[in-house]
């Protein structure tokens, strides 16, 4: 195999590395706030607006169809939430699909109908599909403060809403899933209304048991039918499994973050974080790495730009992006003094390119590389690569940066150092 000849990971080059990733993909992902010059678009397929970091839910919608529909389609990424300033060609909120004729859209799920239209989609099987949809509006609170980054958290107080509130709608969508004949909000398929209905859901694991002690979308003894939602969610939806779901990390990550419907930081919330982190870098057992890969190579067999694994992506996501990374990473050098990390750049290369190398080859112990254990050990031994794996973790936006299985490869390296 190719990786038989790579030098040993302290000799790596960049080149190396790339010889090895498969060619770049035809879709184009713009950062408008990066680079605000009006694009070219394209003449054959859609171009999706979406909010920039990943945190809105609405914008999650859209792409998922997308993704799950495997339709070809540009991005540009649009700061809707921060600071930055939206670029002249755009108006409005986010999301927002300029198809190839050259109209616009909006609304969340008329793009994701619009899109299993154009594009023969098998998303709204029957008229349940959209009743079904619609009961979020109804269960979900009514008298939480809009927000796109913690959606239905908060109230005008800023304050969290009541534990009994946030109970009342995971039983109420508990009872709706258990009226289905599978696990899903329509039964045995993934349809629309399961696109309705994630990003909320998906953002309610990982932030209420941060708000409130003994609140868990995921109780299986709780909330059986909506526990059973989220691993069908997770274990047949490669789509949504591989890249368009975040990490809970990074959702309970803007619970810190101030003026987004918070008043600050909720009591308790830190330490709360503290501890789901460390169960976030477990290892993965053997069966969860099987279900993972099997997921991928669904994922990957009509997206031939992919790496073979979701640890490979990171590296080669790594790869890509080197230089902003190495900019980022020395512009901050005055607060990272003390912890391991190389600031000079040449130092700072090297422990990039041992952990892409790690990444992209896999871990002594995974069992799937027996040929390339001494490069991998050559690269552990890398000044710095496990601090740079712990600093990139933190500053990490999933699934803005990359999909949560690939950031997962990241979090677990990280917690080595």
């Amino acid at each position: 195999r190719a990786a038989a000849n790579l030098l040993l990971a302290f000799a790596a080059q960049w080149q190396d590395l790339e010889q090895l990733m498969p060619p770049q993909g035809e879709d184009k992902v713009v950062d408008s706030a990066l680079d605000p010059a009006k694009p070219n678009y394209s003449k054959d397929k859609p171009t999706l607006y979406r909010e920039r970091h990943g945190w809105c839910p609405y914008s999650e919608r859209s792409w998922l169809a997308l993704e799950h529909l495997n339709v070809p389609y540009d991005t540009i990424r649009i700061d809707n939430t921060g600071p930055g300033q939206k670029p002249s060609y755009f108006s409005g909120q986010t999301p927002q699909m300029r198809w190839p004729e050259g109209n616009t859209q909006g609304e969340s799920m008329d793009l994701v109908l619009e899109v299993n239209e154009r594009f023969g989609g098998d998303l709204y099987p029957s008229a349940d599909v959209t009743a079904t949809a619609d009961e979020f509006r109804k269960i979900f609170p009514s008298k939480s403060r809009p927000s796109s980054r913690a959606a239905f958290l908060f109230g005008w107080s800023g304050e969290p809403l009541w534990k009994s509130e946030f109970e009342r709608v995971l039983s109420e969508t508990d009872e709706l899933l258990g009226s289905t004949d599978g696990p899903f909000f329509c039964g045995e398929s993934f349809t629309a209304a399961d696109i309705a209905w994630a990003p909320f859901l998906e953002r309610y694991s990982a932030q209420l048991p941060c708000l409130h002690e003994g609140l868990n979308a995921r109780d299986g003894t709780k909330y059986p039918h909506l526990n059973s939602w989220f691993t069908a969610m997770e274990t047949s939806v490669p789509a949504y499994a591989c890249r368009v779901q975040g990490n809970p990390s990074s959702w309970r990550k803007v619970l810190t973050m101030a003026g987004f419907g918070n008043a600050g930081v909720p009591p308790d919330v830190i330490d709360r974080m503290d501890d789901f982190n460390v169960e976030e870098a477990r290892p993965q057992s053997e069966e969860e790495r099987v279900i993972e890969q099997k997921l991928w190579d669904d994922y990957r067999s009509t997206r031939s730009w992919l790496a073979l694994t979701p640890s490979a992506e990171a590296g080669k996501t790594l790869l890509n992006n080197r230089q902003a990374i190495v900019k980022d990473t020395v512009k901050r050098s005055s607060s990272l003094e003390g912890k391991g990390i190389p600031l000079d750049e040449k130092n700072l290369d090297r422990a990039m390119r041992a952990l892409a190398t790690i990444l992209i080859y896999g871990t002594e112990d995974d069992g799937k590389y027996d040929e390339l254990k001494q490069a991998y050990s050559e690269a552990a031994n890398v000044n710095g690569v496990y601090a740079l794996a712990k600093f990139l973790d933190e500053r990490m936006c999933v699934p803005r940066d990359m999909g949560s299985m690939s950031a997962a490869a990241i979090k677990r390296i990280a917690a080595l150092a």
